[in-house]
């Protein structure tokens, strides 16, 4: 891990951009710490963290007020990350069938997401490693966010990750509805009961699937941009119970 750039924000937040080998990311840590801290990784959807920073620095904020750090890394061909022609196919299928008006085809969903969670996820663990050998970050670790199958696969493969909050979509593989069950860490789920772009029973099945003794789904109305902020107050509420 490289840092390559650092400002303080103004409420004291220290916020270092790093490379790990060709992967952009950013760490935001509490103004004053007199230990490690635990720290939460923010997932994101693919459309690269330029575009995504003003929410993703939001939700570091409201995490280093309660005492954690947290980081995220650039996706597999998103932002300035080199593109792949299958991932493009894929969106591009993806587009044409939700303009379509018709069912969005479990071909499509895997191709859109399978390639993308095989890529993510050791990514995300190298990241791990490198957070965690700092000497200001010192778990234990939660999972925000993002796409939610990679947020399975690392629930599943991580032994790190201690609690994740997950929001609920639609095009999730049928394969990781399998992986689900093997989940066993807490949850807390997100849904958007309104979601245009979102199957509400099939992430309904979903969260019936997952194997966690303790998983809460927090479901309010709205569409897929009218999360609540008490959402967020109760999702960051999990976290403390959690990782503290």
């Amino acid at each position: 891990m490289r840092f390559t750039a650092q400002q303080r924000l103004d409420d004291g937040v220290l916020e270092r951009e790093f490379t790990l080998g060709e992967i952009p990311g950013i760490l935001w840590t509490p103004g004053s710490t007199s230990a490690p801290v635990p720290l939460i990784l923010l997932g994101h959807p693919p459309l690269g963290l330029r575009k995504m920073y003003p929410r993703l620095v939001a939700r570091a904020r409201h995490a280093a007020a309660d005492g954690f750090a947290a980081a995220t890394i650039e996706l597999p061909g998103s932002g300035d990350r080199p593109r792949w022609a299958a991932a493009e196919q894929a969106r591009a299928d993806l587009r044409r069938a939700m303009e379509a008006g018709g069912p969005v085809s479990d071909d499509i969903v895997d191709a859109l997401v399978l390639p993308l969670v095989d890529r993510a996820v050791p990514e995300w663990r190298a990241a791990l490693d490198a957070l965690l050998s700092l000497p200001e970050i010192g778990g234990p670790v939660g999972y925000s966010g993002g796409v939610i199958s990679v947020g399975i696969r690392l629930a599943v493969v991580e032994p790190r990750l201690t609690a994740a909050v997950l929001f609920a979509g639609s095009l999730v593989p049928r394969t990781m509805f399998e992986e689900a069950r093997q989940v066993t860490i807490p949850l807390h789920v997100l849904l958007q009961w309104d979601d245009e772009g979102n199957d509400r029973q099939a992430a309904l099945d979903l969260f019936d699937a997952f194997g966690s003794k303790e998983k809460t789904l927090h479901a309010n109305m709205g569409g897929h941009t009218g999360v609540p902020q008490f959402a967020g107050q109760d999702a960051a509420a999990f976290f403390a119970r959690h990782l503290r």
